[in-house]
């Protein structure tokens, strides 16, 4: 029996360091603003970083899809958005304008040299990562099919238990 409690505290344990946070980072808003990543998983929201670039067809389109519901989100889950552009210096205008454009209400940071998305092991844009109200990377995807907004909200329904 107690050969049986240690190897289930072992796991708890080892389950416990393996978890993901964010990585102890400062990227620049489009404003200008220096942001350190840490401080979007210690706010207590549920925090949605979507990784995109202005030549990006499918992640332009994810973002507008969930443009249309995120005020819903916010309110129903506690969420916020934060799209990463990994768009380089040369392009950068770019991003502002287009995300100013489209009148998103989400924070917009620049990656430009990838280091955030390297960081939590990204290949490609769309890339999506879902962060729990204590900071914790719960979920991760690449890619995105019309509808995909959807799966994201059953995620967000089941992290803040509605």
């Amino acid at each position: 029996m107690k050969s049986l409690a240690f190897f289930a505290l072992l796991t708890i344990g080892i389950s416990a360091m393996a978890q993901e946070s964010l990585p102890d980072l400062e990227l620049y808003d489009i404003r200008g603003n220096k942001v350190n990543v840490t401080e979007f998983g210690q706010n207590g929201k549920i925090t949605v970083f979507n990784f995109w670039a202005t030549w990006c067809t499918p992640c332009k389109k994810e973002l507008n899809n969930i443009a249309d519901l995120y005020e819903d989100w916010v309110a129903d889950y506690n969420v916020e958005i934060v799209a990463v552009s990994i768009d380089d210096a040369k392009t950068r205008a770019n991003v502002v304008s287009y995300a100013d454009g489209q009148g998103w209400e989400y924070t917009v940071l620049l990656d430009q040299n990838k280091d955030l998305q390297r960081l939590l092991n990204g290949q490609t844009v769309p890339f999506t990562v879902i962060v729990d109200q204590q900071g914790n990377v719960v979920d991760k995807h690449s890619g995105y099919v019309e509808g995909d907004e959807y799966i994201l909200e059953d995620k967000l329904i089941e992290l803040s238990g509605n």
